[in-house]
């Protein structure tokens, strides 16, 4: 009775037992497996600080490299303005006129006024004259030879002073017709017809043929930064394949009250035809940095959502992943400000299917 009952117990002991150590043996094999897994296959970058090239880009507008406002230089109602935006002008071309009735009024009271002063300037000639010859002759006294002297030099004086009225009244006439003092194009018009205008008040605005400037709106932050004299790539924005090329010409003294953006007047060389005034056009150009950790854009990943990158151990083959600061990036490269050093090791390729700890090999280097 003894002996039968221990049987089953020894046989279900024994049973465990050998289960247990096909698990442990499963395992083991598992591990085995696992650790003989061959290195990963990956692309590295070295870490190092150099020169960075950043890539800017603006839009702006085409405008004539010297453009100027013509007004009138007298008061007055506008009698006609034929001014029309894009219309081409000569020098000496009439663009508007004013109401000249009181200029001529004024002109012809001025003719008016020269002619007596003119009698009056023979009359004391003639007195002169006489008096002149009498005192030779001593029929007269030389008060009566003074008196006739000096009318004949207030006279005199009052002929320049009516010559001096009259080329004001002719001046004056002249000021009723605005007239261009340079070929260009019309580019803005002011009053219409019946308006009535004043001194300065812009009529229209004339680019003059001799030059074009591309016009952009740039923060004070890249203008500090940008190379000395840098040649400006500028392109039209509906036809990037129509370009020239442009050096800044000026920057404004003062930063705009809107947008705190600088006016950055670019002088275009040879423009092409296309591009005319008013025109979008984009600005290109690459400014220089100080020496920077740059690193491929590929070589990024996320760790506790925060930029990060898988970095090499040269001395174990394995990798870690690390979080860095990233100053800014763009499809080729990413800037880093914070999170390796020099002669660092990154993965660039690969980076998605790796985990912490795991055996790399860098790509043409001996298995």
């Amino acid at each position: 009775m003894h002996g039968s009952r221990s049987a089953p117990r020894y046989i279900l002991t024994s049973t465990l037992v050998m289960a247990f150590s096909l698990m442990l043996a499963g395992c083991g094999r598992e591990t085995e497996t696992k650790d003989a897994s061959p290195p990963r296959i990956v692309r590295t970058a070295t870490v190092e600080k150099r020169k960075v090239t950043t890539p800017l880009t603006f839009s702006g507008r085409v405008e004539a490299e010297d453009e100027v406002n013509v007004a009138f230089r007298i008061s007055g109602r506008l009698l006609s303005n034929d001014t029309k935006i894009g219309d081409r002008v000569k020098a000496g071309q009439v663009l508007a006129r004013l109401e000249s009735q009181n200029e001529l009024s004024t002109l012809r009271q001025a003719q008016a006024s020269l002619a007596a002063a003119q009698g009056q300037l023979t009359q004391a000639r003639n007195h002169f004259d006489r008096q002149e010859t009498l005192l030779a002759q001593g029929w007269t006294t030389r008060a009566n030879y003074d008196a006739a002297t000096q009318a004949r030099q207030t006279a005199q004086s009052q002929v320049d002073a009516a010559e001096a009225q009259l080329s004001s009244a002719h001046d004056l006439v002249g000021f009723t017709e605005l007239k261009a003092d340079a070929p260009g194009v019309i580019t803005a018009t002011g009053p219409v017809a019946g308006e009535v205008v004043q001194v300065g008040q812009m009529i229209a605005r004339i680019a003059r043929q001799d030059g074009r400037d591309a016009i952009f709106d740039v923060p004070a932050q890249l203008i500090r930064s940008a190379s000395t004299d840098p040649v400006i790539t500028v392109s039209l924005a509906d036809d990037p394949s129509i370009t020239a090329q442009g050096r800044i010409r000026e920057v404004a003294a003062q930063a705009s009250a809107v947008t705190r953006t600088f006016e950055v007047k670019v002088g275009l060389t040879d423009p092409p035809a296309a591009m005319r005034l008013g025109a979008s056009v984009i600005g290109r150009v690459s400014t220089t940095a100080g020496p920077m950790i740059d690193i491929p854009s590929s070589a990024l990943t996320r760790m506790n959502e925060q930029p990060a990158v898988w970095v090499v151990d040269p001395a174990t083959a394995t990798v870690a992943v690390r979080n860095v600061d990233v100053l800014r990036f763009d499809e080729a490269q990413a800037i880093i400000s914070q999170g390796l050093d020099i002669g660092e090791i990154v993965v660039t390729a690969g980076v998605q299917a790796l985990h912490p700890g795991q055996k790399v090999r860098i790509l043409g280097s001996e298995p």
